[in-house]
């Protein structure tokens, strides 16, 4: 078994609903369950426009591995109406693997831990809820990495 962290994110529709459901796909997943998932947090779009991101993380205990998972996660996506016309696209529903134990990883497809992870208040903060102490491979603890983009507006979103 693995444990996986997953950043979710939405901003079009009911992003609130988008990310309930997505956690329960998630649950669904072969040989995967949900261990832990953080609050919800708003903030602004990075390098994009459109209404704010509601953002979470959940950590996973999963059989998958890196690719059938990420494959999995872009299924719950498309499921959820995602689409593509341009990078960094306001979205139905963002799924990304961001760490996959401590796995470092760099294909075509998939890099491990995910490129910008520590450069992102709306992925840290939540990750730093669920595991402050967490070694990103290459990058250093999570609580020292949201020390630097303590700059960045977000606001955790009462349940």
């Amino acid at each position: 078994m693995h444990v996986a962290y997953i950043g979710l994110g939405a901003n079009l529709g009911d992003a609130r609903a988008a990310l309930a459901a997505a956690l329960l796909a998630l649950a669904a997943l072969p040989g995967t369950r949900v261990l832990r998932q953080s609050s919800l947090y708003r903030s602004a779009p990075i390098e994009s426009s459109g209404p704010d991101y509601l953002n979470a993380v959940a950590a996973l205990d999963t059989g998958l591995g890196p690719h059938e998972l990420l494959h999995a996660l872009q299924a719950i996506e498309r499921d959820h109406g995602r689409e593509r016309p341009y990078r960094n696209a306001p979205r139905t529903l963002d799924l990304d693997l961001l760490l996959h134990d401590s796995l470092t990883l760099e294909t075509p497809e998939l890099t491990l831990p995910h490129p910008r992870l520590h450069q992102r208040a709306f992925v840290l903060l939540p990750l730093a809820e669920l595991a402050p102490q967490l070694q990103i491979p290459g990058r250093g603890r999570v609580a020292e990495l949201l020390a630097q983009v303590r700059d960045q507006p977000i606001e955790k979103v009462e349940p």
